[in-house]
């Protein structure tokens, strides 16, 4: 049996349907992961499967005999308590005794050991997370759920927080957690494209990026903003977006279009080409493809 099922899940809010009959299975060990935009149904995903919100449909089936962590999206701990007072008191809510090692031990194992005095209202959006982390880990959980842990936190600071959840995974934590940061998506062992309600895509990365038709160009070009409405106007590609400094245009599988045609007519508008080579699908353009 797997380690977390969720099946036919539905859940309204009022006259509003945010889960519209979701089912997936976490296997023990798992890094699973929720990808898609605000919206989506993500939160009230991993709301369900924490137990804090009731679906309106469907079964949650646990298939483990033990404790779950849960990281909220927002900053939910006490900001005029230090670190160690917080770890402190979510270690006497589950009722734990003699907890000082484990507390010492995770605050180094997670970087925050030489702030433990420091109030958490002090702390920077990425330490923040690490604290949260550590709370949600002092009672030894076999599931961690996390909702959208890295939202707003630095580059290097996201970096920094999924290599200590990896490491946490490599000793045995199974982890549910949803992201909105396609680029991460590339971490987990599976993923579930979620869009309004609706799973679009799941399986690992490359099964993902592999369910779709077509070819993916990137065009380096001086202004890309202008490039993608030439590109769009003129019927190129409906699926024209900006990925980092360059376009990604999709073509469908049957396009007679080649790459120095589209270097060509864009040109021709007075435009600088530097590059357009083929690439994979990334699972953003997955994504953009498929919720179209």
């Amino acid at each position: 049996m797997s380690f977390l099922v969720l099946q036919d899940l539905v859940k309204d809010y009022g006259d509003v349907r945010a889960l519209r009959g979701i089912t997936l299975a976490v296997e023990r060990g798992e890094m699973f992961g929720l990808v898609g935009p605000d919206g989506a149904g993500k939160t009230s995903l991993i709301r369900i499967a924490a137990g804090l919100l009731k679906a309106s449909a469907g079964r949650l089936i646990q298939g483990f005999q033990g404790t779950v962590g849960y990281i909220a999206q927002r900053f939910s701990l006490y900001r005029d308590l230090s670190v160690q007072e917080n770890v402190n008191f979510f270690a006497d809510v589950y009722g734990l005794r003699g907890y000082a090692a484990r507390r010492d031990a995770l605050l180094e194992q997670i970087g925050l050991g030489p702030f433990r005095h420091r109030l958490a209202e002090q702390l920077s959006g990425g330490m923040k997370q690490k604290l949260a982390l550590c709370c949600s880990l002092i009672h030894e959980p076999d599931l961690l759920l996390m909702d959208e842990p890295t939202t707003g936190v630095d580059p290097v600071s996201r970096r920094e927080f999924w290599s200590i959840v990896f490491h946490l995974q490599r000793q045995g934590l199974t982890v549910l957690s949803s992201t909105p940061y396609m680029d991460e998506a590339e971490q987990f062992d599976r993923i579930a494209l979620l869009h309004e309600g609706k799973i679009l895509r799941m399986g690992t990365a490359d099964e993902v990026k592999a369910s779709v038709p077509g070819t993916v160009l990137s065009v380096l070009v001086e202004n890309p903003y202008q490039a993608r409405e030439i590109l769009r106007t003129r019927g190129v590609s409906q699926e024209v977006e900006l990925f980092g400094d360059s376009l990604h245009v999709v073509l469908a599988p049957d396009s007679p279009l080649r790459a120095d045609e589209i270097r060509t007519l864009l040109a021709e508008q007075g435009l600088a080409v530097r590059q357009v080579r083929p690439v994979d699908f990334s699972i953003e353009d997955v994504f953009l493809k498929v919720a179209q």
